[in-house]
């Protein structure tokens, strides 16, 4: 209800508006002037208006920040996410330095320039120094942004650690699955001839690197301070693998594998703290447009202690824990009908 009558004391009040300058208008009309001519004091009026306006608009634009600044990302919850909010930064901060500059100019020469017929304009065709300047600065400045970013890309795209644990994310309408490596800390191959309502994820049971392979949904959970790599496959669309709160994100294709790394540094109870909010989750997101349930494609990530993680991991059956002489009891489509691949690592994926 105060919704309703705040939009309509607005709607009155555009409409009061539009009354009074009618009114003027007409009284204009009565008075013998023509309300179509311009004279010098409507032009000092107007240019006070518009430095009226770019002072109200640069405190507009300051309140935002500073009003808006809580529905921010927290604190960068991972290494090279540290690094993403300071390339953000300095770009933020450049960007607005220059917005402020020249749209202080531009408001300023309406003021102070407006029409006056005594005045006559200068004709100013050209001045090479003057050219040099505003095309240099802009020129070493991006320059400088544009090196400070690839170094940065560099850096996070580098290839992961060894040591480090490999999950992964599996996307499909609309959900996700996360597929741990267990203690052999290597992925078995899988290949999309082999999903059916049992294997969903299409592992193939012939690997015996994916005998100990666990699969967790809705959520998952990640040791801090120790380096993770994803890799992303996609069973229909391309979705897109966002988690905000580490600055990661990455496409998942289908017919391919990406991949991304990182190291968390916050943990889940560590972040609660730092935001004054109980209820904070770290998020999976899908940051593509994938379909009509998009917006619920999500999936919690808990990220805790190696200790804890080590004993909620213990916790979870491995997708096929029963062995004869060896080998899995086969839970999908006869793996022959698999075209092979010449080698098996973590990342091979069998079409």
């Amino acid at each position: 209800m105060i919704k309703l009558l705040i939009y309509l004391v607005v709607i009155m009040g555009i409409i009061l508006i539009a009354r009074i300058i009618r009114i003027f208008e007409l009284a204009s009309v009565l008075k013998g002037d023509n309300a179509n001519d311009v004279n010098e004091k409507d032009n000092k009026t107007n240019s006070l208006l518009i430095l009226t306006f770019g002072i109200a608009f640069f405190a507009f634009f300051i309140y935002c920040i500073y009003a808006f600044k809580k529905f921010m990302l927290p604190e960068a919850a991972s290494e090279h996410g540290v690094a993403i909010d300071n390339m953000f930064n300095i770009t933020f901060y450049v960007i607005t330095f220059v917005f402020f500059v020249t749209h202080s100019i531009l408001f300023y020469f309406c003021y102070k320039y407006y029409f006056r017929k005594e005045n006559k304009a200068f004709h100013y065709s050209h001045n090479d120094k003057l050219e040099v300047i505003w095309t240099a600065i802009p020129t070493v400045v991006l320059t400088a942004l544009i090196i400070y970013g690839i170094g940065t890309w560099n850096k996070i795209t580098s290839p992961a650690p060894e040591e480090a644990m490999v999950v992964e994310l599996y996307a499909k309408q609309f959900d996700w699955t996360a597929r741990f490596s267990g203690a052999d800390n290597k992925l078995g191959a899988s290949g999309f001839r082999l999903i059916d309502g049992a294997n969903p994820l299409g592992v193939d049971t012939s690997d015996v690197t994916s005998h100990d392979d666990v699969i967790v949904r809705n959520e998952f959970h990640l040791p801090v301070n120790k380096p993770v790599v994803f890799k992303f496959h996609s069973r229909d669309v391309i979705h897109s693998a966002y988690m905000p709160h580490f600055r990661a994100q990455m496409n998942c294709v289908p017919g391919m594998t990406t991949q991304f790394h990182f190291v968390p540094t916050f943990t889940t109870q560590q972040m609660r703290e730092k935001t004054g909010n109980e209820k904070f989750d770290f998020l999976l997101l899908c940051n593509k447009i994938c379909g009509a349930s998009h917006y619920n494609m999500q999936m919690n990530i808990v990220v805790e202690s190696e200790a804890d993680f080590k004993k909620w991991l213990a916790e979870k059956k491995p997708m096929y824990a029963e062995l004869r002489g060896g080998e899995a009891v086969p839970m999908a489509a006869d793996s022959a009908k698999v075209v092979p691949v010449a080698a098996k690592d973590s990342s091979s994926v069998k079409l």
